[in-house]
């Protein structure tokens, strides 16, 4: 079985989308679409703009986003998912390429989503750091023992979690988890705290604009961040895709639960590769391929 998987903030590069622009016409007006909705060229962006450019959260997103939902577009009659999934902003995009959000809704939530971390980053410095050779379990009982903001948020695959929290409390967390045995506590440069209580004002923000949008059933089953289960009831996704802000990406949960469901190939749509690597540390017997 086919799971189709769409990658989160990161993945971005300078050039990413210009082939599918310039080599497709209906990629080319989705894209002159996009540049419409959100009231700014991001195609320049995306194409020719400069690293410090793609790394602005308000213009990551929407160009990480658009440039996965215009590859599965692009592709037609060949897409034909048996399960989909997205880490973390890549969620957004699964949903719109599994038809539960129309391309201009959810490139409206994509763009309201980016604008509220944006906001909640700038109001409250904070960071990220990558923790290598630890179980999941290990990672959050130090977390849960430091007096500061920190809490797992990124489960990425065994032996990789991403923390998140206020500046000293990642920073005292790395140390604990460094003499707790992990093998790297990486900072990551990121814009602020991300999937944790922090991004609080921006849940509170991005809710609204959830509940209004229209969701419809998707044509195959969404398996979310937030509880690494597959949904398809748009009230249960909704709801989910609120909880995401502040909640963990159980990314380890979502592959395992979509190779427990049958899923034996996985394709990456969107730039780069991450979600491939991810794929075959949680399991090297699956297939792994992608389209950029």
């Amino acid at each position: 079985m086919k799971a189709y998987v769409f990658p989160g903030q990161g993945a971005q590069y300078v050039g990413m989308g210009k082939e599918l622009y310039d080599n497709d016409a209906t990629a080319r007006e989705l894209f002159e679409k996009a540049n419409d909705i959100l009231g700014f060229r991001i195609t320049d962006l995306m194409f020719e703009g400069t690293e410090d450019d793609l790394k602005q959260t308000k213009v990551t997103q929407p160009a990480v986003f658009l440039n996965s939902v215009i590859l599965a577009k692009s592709l037609g009659g060949e897409f034909k998912p048996d399960m989909v999934a997205g880490h973390s902003l890549g969620e957004f995009s699964a949903l719109v390429a599994a038809g539960a959000l129309s391309f201009e809704e959810g490139l409206k939530l994509v763009s309201a989503r980016a604008h509220a971390m944006q906001k909640a980053c700038e109001a409250q410095p904070s960071t990220m750091a990558a923790i290598i050779g630890l179980p999941d379990e290990k990672v959050e009982e130090v977390c849960a023992a430091i007096d500061d903001v920190v809490v797992p948020a990124n489960f990425n695959c065994p032996g990789q979690i991403v923390i998140s929290g206020s500046i000293e409390g990642v920073g005292k967390a790395c140390e604990a988890l460094k003499a707790a045995g992990a093998k790297r506590a990486l900072p990551l440069k990121v814009g602020g705290a991300f999937h944790s209580p922090l991004m609080m004002p921006a849940q509170e923000e991005l809710a609204a604009a959830i509940e209004a949008a229209e969701f419809n059933t998707p044509v195959c089953p969404v398996y979310q961040n937030v509880d690494g289960k597959p949904h398809t009831d748009p009230a249960e996704i909704k709801a989910n895709l609120i909880k995401q802000l502040t909640g963990a990406v159980r990314w380890t949960q979502d592959v395992e639960a979509m190779i427990a469901d049958g899923a034996d190939e996985f394709i990456e749509l969107g730039p780069g590769n991450v979600l491939q690597g991810l794929v075959k540390k949680i399991n090297r017997n699956v297939s792994t391929s992608g389209k950029q």
